[in-house]
């Protein structure tokens, strides 16, 4: 193959990597909803809070999961009508607001995250140890360009 097919071959490669995401996205979103009467939203926030070790700042939230602010605080308000999540006030400063998950949130997204990872697990399933570790490293190194692009 010439030199001069790499641009050419560089862009096929983005479109398959965007059309399987955005595929296995997705399913994902479709897998939520119906074994789970959730979306991916409100499953992306509640991941957020569950791996967070205490209350998270709000900001900090949206941050994480590159959303605005108002995105955020409606998925929490959301949840917070249905007992699985709340929000404090910010020792010190009443312009601060903190989300957690309540314990009951808590089981719900455990329960929630065990079968998403079997969901995952299934999409990914003929590749092995070392196949996933080509791919990560792969990712790393493009995501290591990518960043030096924009820094």
């Amino acid at each position: 193959m010439r030199e001069t097919d790499l641009p050419a071959r560089r862009l096929r490669t983005w479109i398959r990597l965007l059309r399987m995401t955005r595929g296995m996205e997705n399913h994902l979103r479709e897998y939520l909803r119906v074994n789970h009467d959730t979306t991916l939203p409100r499953f992306d926030v509640m991941a957020a809070l569950y791996r967070a070790k205490g209350p998270l700042k709000m900001s900090d939230l949206s941050r994480q999961l590159l959303v605005s602010n108002g995105n955020a605080t409606a998925v929490v308000e959301r949840l917070e009508k249905e007992g699985l999540a709340r929000r404090v006030p910010g020792e010190g400063d009443r312009r601060v607001v903190l989300a957690e998950l309540t314990d009951k949130g808590r089981d719900v997204f455990a329960a929630q995250a065990a079968e998403h990872r079997g969901e995952v697990d299934r999409l990914f399933s003929m590749l092995g140890h070392e196949e996933l570790d080509a791919l990560r490293d792969i990712l790393h190194r493009v995501e290591e360009a990518s960043d030096g692009q924009n820094g």
